[in-house]
């Protein structure tokens, strides 16, 4: 079986050590080269042709996020990004993947020793699910700058008990970024879990906030779900959603691993099939493995409508494929296209 090759690129010689011992301990991964900044990066990516980068972002010289830019146009290849959890280090992991990275490890800041074996083999997961990354997609998603929808539909005014749940994973912080900026402020309530390290989910909430017609928040416990509002679940609790009433409200709770992740898709997505039913819809965005299938089969025995990102845009086609095998997805629909389609269906559900 073909090795991933793999260079690793940081400025400090006992890091790049340590991640070129993590990654050899997997068989099915060898370490080619390392590099202690981008300009001797890019002559061995020439040589050593490597099939997955990872990347510190806090470099001399070049920082990480200029690196990306100059070399996704010219060669694209498959990133991840080795980061330290601090305010600065998510905001520029943030634009990092934003410039095209797959995914982002987190450097252990306390109890190191147990902290460096868990990234590790963390490192290790997602430079194979890098290595299995469409890069053509990435690009697709870069670029895919869907259609602004218009404020005034009166499907928009009339869906104010409609609730948008969507579920992304690898790749799913540009594809909810294009999304989100499609949407005007009369869009109903959004909830939305992305796979994401605690800590980057406040930074990459207040990010898009910036740039978004609706107010974009990490959620609490209690949280509305209301027109005009999206709440992202925290990087290291499940959010699920409940009726109270009239209301749906949101529950963010600590707890084991639902499908491999915390938060889990699956479990936002059986508590919108319980409470939300056919007053949902539900997005399944790119993403590895098969969090949030069940629940998405489960919304559309529910009465929701269910929606996914097609195969030729997903960076990886995993939980849109699961979610679809499963019964769960009536539309697979390329990014671009999926505001407008949205729209759509609560012009549909809103007769």
């Amino acid at each position: 079986m073909k090795k991933i090759r793999v260079l690793v690129i940081d400025d400090s010689a006992l890091v790049r050590d340590i991640l070129s011992q993590g990654l050899a301990m997997d068989p099915a991964i060898e370490v080619v080269g390392t590099a202690s900044d981008p300009y001797a990066a890019r002559d061995k990516i020439v040589k050593l042709i490597p099939d997955v980068l990872t990347l510190d972002i806090e470099m001399p010289r070049m920082d990480g996020v200029e690196f990306l830019r100059k070399l996704m146009p010219q060669y694209p290849l498959p990133v991840v990004v080795v980061s330290a959890l601090t305010k600065r280090g998510a905001s520029v992991t943030l634009a990092a993947l934003e410039a095209g990275a797959v995914d982002v490890v987190t450097k252990p800041s306390v109890d190191v020793a147990r902290g460096l074996s868990a990234m590790l083999a963390d490192l290790r997961e997602k430079v194979k699910i890098a290595a299995a990354t469409n890069v053509s997609a990435r690009r697709i998603s870069q670029q895919a700058y869907p259609e602004p929808l218009r404020a005034d539909s009166k499907a928009l005014a009339e869906s104010t008990d409609k609730v948008i749940a969507i579920g992304a994973s690898t790749g799913g912080t540009q594809a909810i970024r294009r999304i989100l900026q499609a949407f005007p402020s009369t869009m109903p309530g959004v909830v939305i879990v992305q796979h994401m390290p605690p800590g980057f989910t406040r930074h990459f909430a207040d990010s898009l906030d910036e740039i978004c017609a609706m107010e974009v928040k990490e959620a609490r416990t209690g949280d509305r779900v209301m027109p005009g509002q999206v709440l992202i679940a925290p990087g290291d609790r499940h959010m699920a959603v409940r009726r109270s009433g009239g209301i749906y409200l949101v529950e963010c709770r600590y707890g084991a691993n639902v499908c491999g992740h915390c938060p889990s898709v699956e479990i936002l997505l059986q508590s919108v099939a319980k409470h939300v039913g056919a007053n949902a819809v539900g997005v399944m965005l790119t993403g590895m493995g098969s969090d949030g299938a069940e629940g998405m089969a489960a919304m559309r025995r529910a009465g929701a409508r269910t929606v996914a990102q097609d195969e030729a845009t997903s960076v990886v086609f995993g939980m849109p494929k699961a979610a679809y095998e499963r019964g769960g997805v009536e539309l697979l629909v390329p990014l671009d296209m999926i505001p407008a389609v949205v729209s759509k269906i609560l012009a549909g559900n809103s007769k």
